[in-house]
């Protein structure tokens, strides 16, 4: 029971406490009212009003803007409860978490804001009790914020999406991205097969999804070898073939380069997942 309990946590946070960069074995979400501006990954997002922030292992978070009074903060760990496992009963992985499309945050309907202030209490309350079946109703509560906040999520897209269509132009680079980012790792590549000059590319991208072309090439590759690392027993040295890194070694050192931590220590961190093959 200690060893499950430890797998999940809710903290109140003072607003300066992410202004240091902040990174994580757990998932994280991370829940406040206020306006501000804050990064992820190195890609900055504003945000206002009632928002929840979702974070995967290693993400690294920021906050830049003024200082808010208070931020609650939920971690918990892959082992505790598995996203790729679950996935169909909250659908939140590829929603709240491992979309290198999305941004990472979104706004909550004031019921929704504190219905989940409303559950996070239980879990600091049930982790106290320690009870037989503690492990057993604090998935629960969690697969509720998440369901919670995947529901925002969606509807939240789905507005977007009625009054923003996603250009077809768009749809290409995602498509064209999914099925070459293994080995075509340059804009140059994607602005040829759009048709574009690299320049107005790269300002079409931007302008789309808040971040450079590169940016998204690599968050795709690091995302890819996160889901490796977790999802499958194979050994570094083979991920790294499979991401048709030259060595191991290379491998090592781009994946630390953006995550701050090396494969090895990634995987020892977060686990290998109860689905891995």
């Amino acid at each position: 029971m200690e060893k499950e309990q430890a797998l999940i946590n809710v903290y109140k946070r003072k607003g300066r406490h992410f202004q240091r960069p902040f990174s994580s074995p757990f998932y994280q979400l991370v829940v406040f009212e206020g306006q501000g501006r804050f990064e992820v990954d190195l890609t900055e997002y504003m945000c206002s009003g009632k928002t929840v922030l979702c974070l995967a292992p290693y993400q690294h978070f920021k906050w830049k803007g003024a200082p808010l009074t208070t931020m609650q903060q939920l971690e918990f760990h892959g082992d505790f409860y598995c996203i790729e496992y679950h996935k169909e009963e909250v659908a939140c992985n590829g929603l709240l978490f491992n979309n290198i499309y999305l941004v990472p945050h979104v706004r909550l309907a004031p019921a929704v804001f504190d219905e989940v202030g409303t559950v996070f209490s239980k879990i600091e309350k049930e982790q106290r009790v320690g009870a037989v079946f503690s492990a057993a109703v604090l998935k629960a509560y969690l697969q509720l914020v998440l369901a919670l906040c995947s529901k925002e999520k969606r509807a939240f897209l789905d507005k977007r999406t009625m009054q923003m269509p996603v250009p077809a132009g768009d749809r290409d680079f995602q498509q064209l991205l999914e099925q070459h980012y293994l080995t075509e790792r340059t804009p140059a590549f994607y602005a040829a097969q759009l048709s574009l000059s690299v320049d107005a590319f790269s300002k079409k991208i931007r302008r789309r999804f808040g971040k450079t072309p590169s940016q998204l090439i690599q968050d795709r590759v690091i995302l890819e070898a996160k889901k490796l690392l977790h999802l499958t027993r194979r050994s570094v040295k083979e991920i790294a073939a499979q991401l048709e890194f030259d060595d191991v070694f290379y491998f090592s050192r781009y994946f630390k380069k953006y995550t701050g931590c090396a494969p090895t220590y990634f995987r020892e961190q977060t686990g290998i997942s109860i689905v891995a093959k």
